[in-house]
Formats: structure tokens, sequence, C-alpha cells
């Protein structure tokens, strides 16, 4: 038996997004009897068929995943992320004792890995940071109320040889407010530039992933947007029961 566990938020008009990133408008262009009378079949009694909308989004909306070239300009947009790093074996990493705007530091995730009760992150496991800031995802907290990775902390899951890890919260890195006062900016972020690979955001439900923690399995394939610097995934997690 399986059960799947669905990591990904709703996009909706109104919903929190990241400062300056355009927020999601859907609208429905033609409802079940509009596209019938356009179309002609309501002449044969056929009154309803199928609605339609409309939707304009920026692409860091919701649970997506950043291309290399969000950072590194000269490198692969979305259309390029490698999907064979957005299938395999997950782990997640409780660092909910981290407060808002705390900085996730190499010590933080060994003591994580730590608790797994010795399970050791290995090459191309997708690694999912738990801080529960997306339980607060439909209030205005949820734009400062989380920590962020260190670029430290970045190199050291990637020496492991991981391509892909995400965060339950609106950024990888400490809130935009905290970066200012410490005078480090998008610094996890920014690794990209030296090296390889992917980050989530946006996740959510990692609370609702049992123990041990590791041994389920990850899909977070991303939509094949070409040119544009991140894409939204439908984030499951599969677990064995």
């Amino acid at each position: 038996m399986r059960k799947l566990i669905d990591l990904s938020m709703d996009v909706y008009q109104g919903m929190m997004t990241y400062p300056n990133v355009a927020k999601p408008v859907i609208v429905e262009m033609e409802n079940h009897r509009q596209m019938a009378q356009s179309v002609g079949t309501d002449q044969y009694g056929v009154d309803e068929i199928t609605n339609h909308c409309m939707i304009v989004t920026g692409d860091h909306i919701g649970t997506h995943i950043d291309s290399w070239g969000h950072v590194k300009p000269d490198a692969p947009r979305a259309e390029g992320i490698p999907i064979e790093y957005c299938y395999g074996d997950g782990v997640v990493l409780d660092l909910t004792h981290k407060a808002p705007g705390d900085e996730i530091t190499v010590p933080d995730i060994e003591d994580a890995e730590r608790r797994l009760n010795g399970y050791r992150i290995k090459a191309l496991d997708i690694v999912l940071l738990r801080t529960d800031a997306a339980k607060q995802r439909t209030d205005k907290a949820y734009l400062a109320n989380h920590p962020g990775m260190t670029k430290e902390a970045v190199h050291y899951v990637l020496d492991r040889g991981v391509k892909v890890m995400g965060i339950d919260a609106i950024g990888f890195d400490p809130p935009v407010a905290k970066m200012f006062e410490r005078r480090k900016f998008w610094e996890a972020h920014r690794v990209m530039r030296e090296r390889e690979y992917y980050h989530l955001e946006n996740l959510c439900n990692l609370h609702e992933i049992p123990p041990p923690y590791h041994s389920f399995t990850v899909s977070v394939l991303p939509v094949k947007w070409r040119g544009a610097s991140a894409a939204p995934v439908r984030a499951v997690a599969i677990i064995n029961t």
C-alpha cells in the first residue's frame, strides 16, 4: 500500500507571495453555459460544455523550484531543470526549533541528521527542511516568520551529493529584513553562482510525513516553462505503508 501526502500549496488570487513577485490572477473567461453558446451546441440541446480560465502569474508563486539560471544568468532556466533530480528518496530534517529570522547553520543540519536514528543523507536525496512556517501561509506573518539557510549549510548539504532541497517557507534565505540587518543578501541562493543545485520554496504539510522521516519517495517534477527562472511543481511525498 502507498500513501500520498500533498506537499503543495493552493494557488489563488490574494495568496501570500514573496516581495516583488507578481501575484496570481485567475479569471473564468467562459463558464459552461457561455461555452455552449459561443460554440453553438446550445441550439442542439447541449447547453453546458466546459469552462475556461485565464491565469496570469509570476514564476515564483506557490510551491515551486528555482532554476539554476534564477541566480546564474548564463545557466539553464526552468526548461533545463534535470527531472532525474526531481524524483527520488526523500529525507525530512526537523528544524522546527529555529525561530523566525534565524539562520540555519551547519551545526543545525548536523543535529537534525543525528536525530534520524542513524540515517545519513546520501547522494541525490531530496532534502526537505521542516520549519512549520507554512502553517501560517494564509497570514501576513508568513512573509517574515521563518528561518533561512546560510551559504555554509547549503554547501554542506551539496557536499553530500544532494542536488535538490526545499523548505516549507516563503524563502530559502532568512527574511528580507534580517538579510539587510546582517548585510548578508540571498547568500543561500547565491551558492548557485558557484555550483549547480536547485531548491524548492513554499512547501507545506511536512509535518504529515511520518517517522522515520526518510525512506520515502518525493516527486517535485516542474512545469517546463521555457525561459522562466522558476517553475511550479506538484510536490508529493509517497509513503510505503
